[in-house]
């Protein structure tokens, strides 16, 4: 007597049941049953794992967790809480608490998602301290070329050295490591992993559903400063979204996903005071420059060191306006002159027309240093 084999029950999934069933009778209808009783795990896992949907919204719950507790303790420790103005310390710490909250969420999700570290969400690309440097550079020399066509337009007009001795050494560090809390939270947040996430679980639908919902609540709330820089994201990169999903593209997902993270990272700044819609318009467009980085470099590496070199160039080293901003212990000191329109007025350079022909240059300039090189792998373009 031969030994009784136990069925494979296919993988199936209950859309597919129905079909199966007429197509192969009574037998498949009950290997539909079996499969039917082994759960509903299929809503919650893909080819990719975790389906991208419920991916984010764990990461969110786990961030704004890791975050309140992060909070509680450095309020608890004096470290937040002051009302102190726009100043290095305050900056410093209380950066560091929504990043370590960051931090927290993706380290426990790229766990959950048997990814090897929170480092998979798009910063394990190759020569990240080359791309880091390099980011410095071009961050530093774009915020550096924008305040000089200001000054030689006549908008911004610069005053004494704010700083001496020791103090220039002090406050240029702290601010550093302020901002460079500052990259690494957004960058991190919005370069890695969200665009990490909905690359690999994003269509042309759902990006449709996320830039309706950013739009009717700008639209039913107000909400800010510069909607209308967050609109001009939305319309400019609808025809392209949509011309790559009717191509059935490989890497619409990956430029779906830009499209709506680049609408977010404008979208978040309409709450900074003095903003305008060139402004929050050119959130959007140099978030979209960074996206492009990951896709040329591998990583978000460039991208973090970029960001935090403009911010810093900006607040510290030139003493402007950084939305709506300005710091105490700056090194130099300026003051917008003239038309709001090229000089930006209470925003700050970002503020200005001349900042969309910067971030222009400084695409041109990323594509020219890594775009002829090979191609670097994009994120995974898995179903989420």
């Amino acid at each position: 007597m031969e030994p009784e084999v136990e069925p494979v029950v296919p993988e199936v999934k209950p859309a597919e049941y129905l079909s199966l069933a007429a197509a192969e009778g009574e037998d498949a209808a009950i290997t539909a049953e079996a499969v039917a009783a082994r759960g509903l795990s299929w809503v919650f896992k893909g080819e990719g794992g975790l389906r991208a949907g419920w991916s984010v919204l764990l990461f969110l719950v786990l961030f704004f967790l890791c975050m309140s507790l992060v909070g509680v303790i450095f309020y608890a420790l004096h470290l937040v809480g002051k009302k102190s103005g726009f100043t290095a310390s305050s900056t410093l710490f209380g950066e560091a608490v929504p990043f370590l909250g960051l931090a927290g969420a993706a380290a426990m999700v790229a766990l959950i998602e048997h990814r090897r570290s929170l480092l998979a969400f798009n910063l394990t690309g190759p020569r990240p301290v080359a791309h880091f440097l390099s980011g410095l550079a071009a961050g530093f020399v774009a915020l550096s070329a924008l305040i000089g066509a200001l000054a030689w337009g006549g908008w911004l007009h610069f005053g004494p050295v704010a700083l001496s001795g020791g103090a220039i050494l002090t406050f240029g560090v702290t601010w550093g490591c302020a901002f460079l809390l500052v990259g690494c939270f957004e960058e991190g947040m919005f370069r890695c992993y969200l665009q990490f996430t909905l690359t690999r679980g994003i269509n042309l639908w759902w990006a449709l559903g996320i830039e309706a919902a950013v739009t009717l609540d700008l639209v039913l709330r107000a909400k800010g400063n510069g909607i209308w820089g967050v609109y001009a994201v939305v319309a400019l990169g609808l025809v392209p979204c949509v011309w790559l999903h009717l191509k059935k593209a490989e890497s619409a997902g990956f430029w779906q996903a830009a499209w709506v993270t680049s609408t977010l990272f404008g979208f978040i700044h309409t709450g900074n005071n003095g903003e305008n819609w060139i402004g929050i318009f050119a959130a959007a467009a140099i978030g979209f420059v960074f996206v492009v980085s990951i896709r040329v470099t591998g990583s978000a590496w460039w991208a973090i060191g970029c960001h935090a070199a403009w911010d810093w160039a900006e607040t510290y080293f030139y003493g402007t306006a950084d939305s709506g901003n300005v710091a105490t212990g700056h090194l130099l000191t300026a003051a917008p002159a003239g038309n709001v329109l090229w000089s930006g007025g209470a925003d700050g350079p970002e503020g200005s027309l001349l900042v969309l022909g910067i971030i222009v240059l400084l695409l041109a300039a990323l594509l020219a240093l890594y775009g002829r090189r090979q191609p670097a792998a994009a994120a995974p373009q898995l179903a989420g």
